[in-house]
């Protein structure tokens, strides 16, 4: 089995290691993965090169008409929902009308499903935008990425597109005051000749104080479950997620760990 795109705009549930039964989201195409990051684990695969052809995204009307017409649907009554996430094809707040979609689920969250949480899984990369902010600060599980805090590790294992930087992205997620959820992917493998292992001691402790400093809600550990697009990474051993999950727990950060 390779990587893979989501064919639609609402797509699930799926059983999710951190989520639960999850209800889909997709603000991208459904055929191709638009991301700022071209993350060397990532299950859509690679981002592809810029081209002259131009990809719709669904709009702001047309998500808010799909999803609630599955929510009204008597064929997906009897689903069992948990949580509401906006994953799919890439990162979700690059679409123009983000802040407007995340207004429309919420109306539609409280209408039909108002124990069921929102979840946004992003890479944190627009988050200086006033809007984008604000519109993650009003979702129950702002989920930001995190996987290294060396800038040279980061950038073999994220591969980001155009500028980024490390310190203005920690800036940005501490003046969440602690309304977010950082996940951090642990893996080892070889990348370009270059051996990647953000289990090491110098990997650890840095990620450690970051997250001190953002004192988020909770930190999501998890490893490789699913195939990669470069094919020289391996997952780490559950018992050592535990082990890291314990170091960080003993500061007073709630952890969740997923093998």
């Amino acid at each position: 089995m390779g990587t893979f795109l989501f064919n639609s705009t609402v797509f699930g549930p799926v059983i999710s290691r951190r989520l639960g039964s999850s209800l889909g989201i997709n603000l991208l195409p459904n055929d191709i993965k638009i991301c700022n990051f071209n993350c060397i684990y990532c299950e859509c695969g690679l981002t592809p090169e810029i081209s002259d052809k131009r990809h719709k995204l669904p709009a702001r009307t047309e998500v808010r008409k799909l999803l609630e017409e599955y929510l009204t649907s008597p064929k997906h009554s009897h689903e069992k929902i948990d949580t509401l996430t906006f994953a799919g094809n890439g990162e979700p707040t690059l679409h123009p009308e983000f802040p407007g979609i995340i207004d429309d689920v919420l109306e539609l969250r409280e209408i039909y499903l108002p124990k069921v949480k929102i979840a946004v899984l992003s890479n944190g990369t627009l988050i200086h935008h006033p809007e984008v902010f604000n519109a993650l600060h009003k979702v129950d599980f702002n989920i930001l990425k995190l996987d290294s805090l060396i800038a040279k590790t980061q950038k073999l294992i994220n591969c980001p597109l155009g500028g980024y930087s490390i310190k203005k992205t920690l800036e940005g997620f501490k003046k969440f005051n602690g309304k977010l959820i950082i996940q951090t992917m642990f893996f080892r493998g070889v990348y370009n000749g270059i051996h990647i292992d953000n289990t090491s001691k110098e990997e650890l402790d840095l990620l450690i104080k970051s997250y001190l400093e953002i004192n988020p809600e909770s930190i999501m550990i998890y490893t490789i479950s699913r195939d990669t697009p470069h094919h020289n990474l391996q997952k780490v051993d559950e018992n050592q997620l535990k082990i890291i999950a314990g170091k960080i727990e003993k500061l007073g950060i709630r952890t969740h760990v997923s093998g």
